[in-house]
């Protein structure tokens, strides 16, 4: 068992394979990984996802004027089949518009991997887990985009609370909200008729994960992107044995969990799943269409609270979508259902998994390869252009947006009070002070010292304020701060984990899709769009 020194992040931690209790194997481990053996009636699954696409309406490939997208699809479907095929699997919620840019992020990711992988002999293929079940309509009602005329739009759609997102009926007053702000939207007109024909496409979905899963197929079904909704009957289905053995025994993986998550502590790392006595890894959607996570009853004749065991049992047979799992079950159902090679996990995810490789193994299945995901900050011709003009990346500013633009000013001003050589030699002073004074008098080493600690700091934390001021003065006259902080920072979040994708599609056509398929898997950059 290795273990790592509690100073170094997770994500760097587990790829060093410090963290060998925790996670079954590395990105290194992928190859190897490969070549193993995963029992699975894979044409039956195939079978499902057909099923799926159909019912969600999108072609099956058959037609004789089939588009690319639908003929990839049945290509992929027919390769699933195979019996050593296996997957990449990425996953995120059914945003509006697509959600945050990282989603198509991942799916790119999912889909560079898959590429690098795939043989003749094993098939490997891309696959968009939709988290239909989820029921957290705060994180998928809204989304932010940005125009040519540097005008923030945030629509935001009034959605029933604690009802997974795959239940929710979409509605043609939306559609019509959504296509009217492409209308106000600054951009080429051409670049808006593209995307309002991928949008007048996905819109044709009954629900709100249709609409996603439709809009994702336009974006990347050509490109050989598998979308996959867990709520569809014929998928949930082949779910329901996981399901039924964590009824059977539904405290064991909680107790794992909340075991993994006191190693984690014991090490320094924070816990991000607790489960507390008594709770579940189980959700059960209610007749009135609430999600509620089952808990094991502490008293009386059932087995959870508002349920016996085989009431459960007989409502997973009749409706398996019903029955649906939390975040510390929702990876270990995917795989079971999926012949998993990678999961490509941003960082909140691979801090959930560090403590689920012993739910793993209560369904007998082995952890997979967590792929960390591709990372792209999206650079337009005038945020590049400002970003060299004052020598800064992308990343230094997104880190400390008016220190780095005012350290910048400050070196093109030549502002003395504020350089570090200034600062060296104020430091420099002072121990030569110390160590004078200290030679008169030894008692007044430590205080001096602290002394000069306190002072040095003190002058930091003033140098930090005026670079601040520096970047707010150029920002009253140029309003650059305010601009790169648009692009680089809306609403004070990382750029991918807020703007939409399609922002950049308005703006620039299809060049950004193309330059994120271009990319090499796993990337960590910044992409220029010329």
């Amino acid at each position: 068992m290795t273990s790592a020194p509690a100073r170094l992040p997770l994500l760097d931690a587990y790829r060093a394979g410090h963290l060998s209790e925790f996670f079954a194997r590395t990105p290194a481990d992928l190859p190897a990984f490969l070549q193993a053996q995963r029992v699975l009636d894979r044409p039956a699954l195939a079978a499902a996802l057909r099923a799926y696409h159909l019912d969600v309406g999108l072609p099956d490939g058959t037609a004789k004027k089939a588009d690319p997208a639908a003929k990839m699809l049945a290509a992929q479907l027919e390769k699933l089949s195979h019996p050593e095929a296996r997957v990449v699997v990425a996953g995120q919620q059914a945003g509006l518009l697509g959600g945050p840019a990282y989603s198509v992020h991942k799916a790119a990711d999912a889909i560079l991997l898959a590429r690098q992988l795939s043989t003749e002999e094993r098939p490997v293929l891309p696959v968009f887990w939709i988290a239909s079940q989820d029921h957290d309509a705060d994180e998928v009602a809204s989304t932010h985009l940005l125009d040519f005329s540097e005008r923030e739009f945030e629509p935001r759609l009034d959605l029933p609370r604690g009802v997974p997102v795959g239940r929710i009926a979409w509605r043609a007053e939306w559609s019509a909200q959504l296509l009217e702000l492409i209308g106000e939207f600054d951009a080429p007109e051409a670049h808006k008729a593209a995307v309002r024909s991928r949008l007048d496409f996905a819109f044709k979905g009954r629900t709100y994960a249709d609409v996603f899963a439709r809009l994702m197929y336009t974006l990347l079904g050509e490109h050989g992107l598998i979308v996959l909704d867990p709520l569809h009957p014929a998928l949930a289905r082949l779910m329901a044995p996981a399901l039924a053995a964590e009824i059977e025994r539904p405290l064991e993986g909680p107790q794992r969990i909340e075991a993994a998550a006191e190693q984690l502590e014991a090490q320094g790392y924070a816990a991000q799943l607790r489960r507390p006595p008594g709770s579940t890894n189980l959700f059960v959607e209610e007749e009135s269409g609430q999600r509620t996570l089952l808990r094991v009853s502490q008293q009386g004749g059932k087995a959870f609270e508002g349920y016996t065991k085989a009431e459960l049992l007989s409502l997973l047979d009749s409706d398996p979508s019903r029955i649906t799992p939390a975040a510390g079950l929702r990876p270990i159902i995917q795989d079971y259902l999926l012949p998993t090679a990678a999961f490509v996990v941003g960082p909140g995810e691979l801090a959930y998994a560090a403590e689920l490789r012993g739910v793993y193994g209560l369904h007998g299945l082995e952890q997979p390869v967590l792929w960390p995901r591709l990372s792209v900050t999206w650079l337009e011709p005038n945020v590049a252009r400002l970003l060299e003009r004052f020598g800064v990346t992308a990343a230094q500013f997104q880190r400390d947006p008016e220190g780095t633009l005012g350290k910048a000013l400050a070196s093109q001003q030549q502002a003395a009070a504020l350089s570090q050589e200034r600062i060296n030699h104020l430091e420099g002073e002072f121990s030569a002070l110390m160590n004078e004074l200290s030679a008169l008098d030894p008692t007044l080493k430590s205080s001096v010292e602290r002394s000069k600690n306190r002072t040095m700091s003190r002058l930091e934390r003033h140098r930090q304020q005026a670079y601040s001021a520096l970047a707010r003065a150029e920002d009253d006259k140029s309003g650059q701060l305010t601009r790169l902080k648009k692009h680089l920072l809306p609403a004070g979040h990382l750029q991918e984990r807020e703007m939409n994708f399609l922002t950049y599609l308005l703006k620039h056509g299809d060049t950004p899709l193309k330059l994120l398929l271009s990319l090499e898997a796993g990337a960590q950059v910044d992409v220029v769009i010329p």
